[in-house]
């Protein structure tokens, strides 16, 4: 009885803090880049960390990954970032009331950069949204991602990233006009995390959905980090009004870099010990694992005993 506690306990705190973990690296790119504007507070910051804890054993349970491992931990981590994104995202775009005035680009549901003030036509759009996502969530839970030739991996293992720049386009287009290399961006992105990581897991959707989850993490990181002093799109053109956060904001850079580490470190040792991608799938490659005893040896042995029968029939 105590033994099997102790394994659950065992199992629940990695995916803990594999959550947690992802939901503090998004919750740090964002504090990074509204602070300025909006100002910290804990509870705000702390919001995507606690979606993040409770969605990590949650998925783990769900899809069945063991985060003690390095390739299980790996696409966890991903897994929860597109989800607790997902989930951001959608409440943020069809969900809450805000006052957009503040914005440059609204972050509620607009057309044509005009935010839709109609709840029940916003609703009407989310359901219609959410239907769709489950129809290709459920469709693509049915294919086995190892089985799939290359080219049609990477063109499902893009989806969730075409989904994401259709989005953006919609969102942004018709503010700062449209970027043909920012369109196919995260179509790219994600089609090549799918690559790596069908060497992990060889479930589609939950290949897709990790995907999509490091895409946005690498993307942040590069809009955020890399460009420190250009606003996001959302506050183009609004002032900064509390300064002293462009300087309180650097606190938190440490604890962002070390989940990177974690991360990049983690991800380097799952794909080096999956071996190169072969059709049969992780699961299968997995169970075909070669006999410990080489052909060899089996061969020398077989001579032994004729060689030398009572010697064979001891063994």
């Amino acid at each position: 009885m105590m033994d099997t506690a102790a394994t659950a306990i065992g199992t629940l705190l990695p995916a803990l803090g594999v959550g947690a973990a992802a939901g503090a690296h998004t919750a740090t790119w964002g504090m990074y880049k509204d602070a300025p504007h909006e100002g910290f507070t804990w509870r705000k910051y702390g919001r995507s960390i606690a979606l993040g804890t409770l969605l990590g054993p949650a998925a783990a349970a769900v899809a069945g990954l063991d985060a003690t491992r390095a390739a299980g931990a790996v696409v966890l981590f991903g897994l929860v970032y597109a989800v607790e994104r997902a989930l951001v995202e959608f409440y943020k775009t069809f969900v809450r009331e805000e006052d957009q005035s503040k914005y440059t680009i609204p972050m509620q549901f607009a057309v044509f950069g005009k935010p839709v003030q109609d709840r029940a036509r916003r609703w009407t759009v989310a359901a219609g949204v959410a239907a769709v996502a489950l129809l290709l969530g459920f469709g693509t839970a049915k294919l086995d991602a190892a089985s799939l030739p290359l080219p049609v991996l990477l063109l499902i293992g893009s989806a969730a990233g075409w989904v994401s720049a259709i989005g953006g386009a919609w969102k942004d287009a018709p503010i700062e006009g449209f970027e043909t290399l920012k369109f196919f961006r995260s179509p790219a992105i994600t089609g090549t995390y799918a690559f790596l990581i069908s060497r992990l897991d060889d479930r589609m959707l939950v290949v897709a959905l990790c995907a999509l989850g490091f895409t946005v993490a690498t993307i942040e990181t590069y809009k955020t980090f890399f460009f420190p002093s250009k606003p996001r799109g959302k506050f183009a053109n609004k002032p900064i009004v509390y300064p002293e956060w462009l300087r309180l904001r650097l606190r938190f850079v440490p604890l962002y870099v070390g989940i990177w580490v974690f991360v990049i470190g983690a991800f380097g040792q799952a794909l080096l010990s999956a071996g190169p991608r072969t059709e049969g799938g992780t699961r299968a490659r997995q169970a075909a694992a070669p006999s410990p005893r080489p052909d060899a040896l089996e061969a020398a042995d077989a001579v032994s005993a004729l060689v030398h029968p009572a010697r064979g029939a001891e063994a």
